[in-house]
């Protein structure tokens, strides 16, 4: 028998009994759909994390000095030194802390207020829609001014410009000086929704007056490993070789990690989805072998007639595959749908994995010819004139 007719037959029988073929498929579509979408979430939320930290900078490093919490081991000056290595364009020490804003009668709860430097413009790429961003001067004279992020802004203030106003936080007065560009979302927390104060007014006004973090801006990404590799030893030396006092460590570092947990989870997500292939595949089998049964007597006929044990095998088997092919690709469909309609329903991000569609469809024709073997095999060993004896 020709592959051609072979294939003709299949779908004739396929869709002879249409209810029965579809709940066969029905393993098989849920698996695959299942997976694919699974894995183009899970991709999506892998590149958005990529995108995240890219947006970050790659020449940013982060500096956390936990050890520098209870006795200042390391300085605001000692921080500072590192803009004197060739590799560091700028330093920014931060402190933070959080509070109530309010302008008259109306105010936002638990915002994050930081204190900043003049590099802080630099080292975090920020910049002022309206005003002037904290001077040296500022710094100096412990100034009570405050820039607000756009979202903080136009909840206090409407469509009005607030520079030259006053805000409270928690009572205290501070005169706005200026308002942030608009950033948008970010990995570490937009800076639409902060508030900015010079760093030694901070100091002083959330009452921490040891530096316990700084980004720090490195010239260009090829001088970024020596430089880590440079503040690194400075901080082993000033902590006395406690190195779990301490971490440097690139925004590179930070998305090589997060990358790696999203994919982690993603291959698990998907492993489970695949058991119904599984399944689906003994769906297959189960559904082949009745239908064995039922054509017991049409096999014997047509082996009466001259059709060889391959050409019986042959039917079965593309029958099974045919089965599994078609779950496939409605899987594939319904995977790609769904995974869209989370993606617009949850405003979450997806990227279809083309490698996983390929190996999701090559997987289903694989389980029908694994499935599909067996009863394939049982219909081509039938005897000829038991088959014929059949009722």
């Amino acid at each position: 028998m020709k592959f051609g007719q072979a294939v003709k037959i299949a779908f004739k029988n396929i869709i002879a009994n249409k209810l029965r073929s579809f709940l066969t498929m029905l393993g098989i579509i849920i698996g695959i759909s299942a997976v694919i979408a699974l894995v183009s979430l899970g991709q999506g939320a892998s590149k958005s994390v990529s995108d995240d930290v890219a947006g970050l900078g790659t020449t940013k490093v982060s500096i956390n000095l936990s050890g520098n919490s209870e006795e200042e081991v390391v300085t605001y000056d000692d921080v500072m030194a590192f803009e004197d290595l060739s590799e560091v364009k700028a330093v920014s020490p931060t402190v933070s802390g959080s509070g109530t804003v309010a302008n008259g009668t109306t105010s936002m709860e638990s915002v994050t207020i930081q204190g900043v430097i003049p590099s802080y413009e630099t080292v975090e790429e920020t910049s002022i829609e309206s005003g002037r961003f904290v001077l040296q001067i500022d710094q100096d004279n412990r100034n009570k001014v405050i820039i607000l992020g756009k979202n903080v802004a136009t909840e206090l203030f409407g469509f009005t410009n607030p520079v030259d106003k006053s805000v409270k936080i928690d009572g205290t007065t501070f005169k706005v000086i200026g308002v942030l560009a608009e950033k948008g979302d970010e990995l570490q927390g937009s800076v639409d929704d902060k508030v900015l104060i010079p760093f030694t007014t901070a100091q002083r006004f959330l009452g921490q007056t040891v530096v316990t973090s700084a980004n720090v801006k490195m010239t260009s990404e090829d001088t970024v490993d020596m430089g880590i590799a440079k503040m690194k030893r400075s901080l082993y030396i000033q902590f006395a070789g406690d190195d779990t006092a301490y971490s440097v460590r690139n925004q590179s570092d930070i998305a090589e990690a997060l990358t790696s947990v999203t994919d982690t989870m993603t291959m698990l997500l998907a492993g489970i989805a695949g058991i119904s292939l599984i399944v689906g595949g003994i769906g297959i089998m189960n559904i082949m072998l009745v239908s064995v049964t039922e054509r017991t007597r049409e096999i014997g006929i047509r082996k009466a007639i001259g059709a060889k044990k391959k050409d019986i095998l042959g039917q079965f088997l593309i029958e099974a595959i045919v089965l599994s092919g078609l779950g496939g690709i409605l899987g594939v469909v319904i995977g790609i749908g769904s995974a869209e309609i989370l993606s617009s329903t949850l405003d979450y991000a997806v990227s279809i994995s083309w490698w996983a569609v390929g190996i999701a469809v090559s997987f289903s024709i694989f389980i029908g010819v694994v499935f599909g073997i067996f009863p394939a095999n049982k219909a081509a060993n039938l005897s000829p004139l038991e088959a014929l004896r059949y009722q």
